[in-house]
């Protein structure tokens, strides 16, 4: 993690932000202790993602469990037999 006092960071600001983009973080120091932390911001895209992914697990749990092998199943495909419940 790079740190940045204050002042400097002031005048550097458009270049801390390209550094951050980057994936680093930077802490800005006054008197030589951190007061705030830049850091990436979080992919949006790759949020949205989890949660679909979430939210389809949820509702896979709830779904129909067939009773049947795999070989069973297929047959019943290859005559045409429906596997939903009337």
């Amino acid at each position: 993690m790079r740190e940045v006092p204050a002042t400097k960071a002031k005048v550097r600001f458009a270049e801390l932000l390209s550094v951050v983009k980057c994936g680093e973080t930077v802490a800005n120091t006054r008197h030589g202790r951190a007061i705030v932390r830049l850091i990436p911001a979080q992919d949006d895209e790759a949020d949205r993602r989890k949660e679909a992914v979430d939210r389809f697990r949820c509702c896979r749990r709830r779904w129909w469990r067939v009773e049947m092998s795999a070989d069973e199943i297929l047959a019943a495909l290859r005559v045409g037999l429906s596997l939903v419940e009337p």
